[in-house]
């Protein structure tokens, strides 16, 4: 089959397209046809050997989501299982190929009603987007500030917070991007790459912080007494670093990390996916690229030029 390879840290350009054995489903495990391959930022940041969640053993194939049709099954498996449009994730490597063996436990039926590209766009992002808004539990009538709001999942953080009934404040780069946040139904948007950007908004009362470093500190600002903040990301390669002290000086909570059991992260991603297809949510997918060209996927999204999700097009 064909897949891409990891087999030195750097830049994009180490991501090489090449040839894989074919995986066999073993015992309670189930083989996937990929049609789409999920990318995350933090792929990107696990490629170039920086700062990241976990460091691979060299030579892998990356990639921790997919979606597609269950070709077969492995002893003890559901036979029922094949032919049955899944999304899944590899259990942190193997994503990036034409197909995977994963635990037939993994797998999550996609609703009839929903396109499988969009389906696998939420597979990470709807259930980080998903945890997010449980945790800070945003009130109608709140002012909610959402970093890099045209991404993946600010994008679906500012559909959630809309639909909790909060006032959203859409903070993204450039005029393109902001724009894309409007359409998604935030009610002010700023330009975060702008000098002096936090100055003249009025006060918010949660921060859901992607992005870390500098806008996030500028964001905790803007938090009036009693508000709260929740970092998930560091998009700008470093976390928020705002002191606990700082934070109980003015009267703001600052959310742990959610810590998703299994049963969590499987409820949330089923909440997403259901959202999405009852039409209530709606992943935003800005880039598709074929799985040769996953190095471009990957110089897109470091680049900032991208909105919403990319994709890997696999089958």
């Amino acid at each position: 089959m064909r897949a891409v390879w990891l087999k030195e840290f750097g830049g994009p350009e180490v991501l090489v397209p090449g040839d894989a054995p074919d995986p066999v489903p073993g015992p309670g495990q189930a083989l996937v046809d990929v049609a789409y391959a999920n990318i995350t930022f933090v792929e990107t940041q696990v490629r170039s050997g920086g700062p990241s969640p976990f460091t691979p053993e060299l030579p892998t194939i990356p990639g921790n989501g997919v979606g597609g049709v269950v070709a077969a099954v492995g002893e003890g498996a559901d036979p029922g299982l094949a032919g049955l449009r899944v999304v899944t994730s590899t259990g942190g490597s193997g994503g990036y190929a034409e197909r995977v063996a994963v635990d037939a436990s993994a797998l999550f039926a996609v609703p009839d009603d929903l396109a499988l590209d969009d389906a696998v766009a939420l597979l990470a992002d709807g259930r980080t987007a998903t945890m997010m808004i449980r945790a800070t539990a945003p009130r109608p009538g709140e002012r909610v500030l959402v970093e890099a709001a045209a991404g993946g999942v600010g994008s679906l953080l500012v559909q959630l917070a809309r639909a909790a009934g909060a006032t959203v404040v859409a903070a993204a780069g450039g005029s393109r991007k902001l724009g894309v946040a409007r359409d998604l139904g935030a009610d002010e948007v700023v330009d975060y790459t702008a000098a002096g950007w936090g100055e003249g908004i009025p006060p918010v009362d949660v921060v859901l912080d992607g992005v870390g470093g500098d806008i996030a500190r500028t964001a905790f600002g803007l938090l009036r007494r009693g508000g709260r903040m929740i970092s998930f990301g560091m998009a700008s390669g470093q976390w928020a670093g705002i002191e606990q002290q700082a934070a109980d000086a003015r009267g703001v909570t600052l959310l742990a990390p959610v810590r998703p059991t299994p049963q969590m992260m499987r409820e949330c991603t089923e909440s997403a996916l259901a959202e999405a297809a009852a039409g209530r949510l709606r992943p935003l997918i800005g880039q598709r690229f074929p799985l040769d060209r996953a190095a471009d996927a990957h110089a897109v999204i470091e680049s900032r030029a991208g909105v919403g999700k990319t994709l890997l097009q696999v089958g």
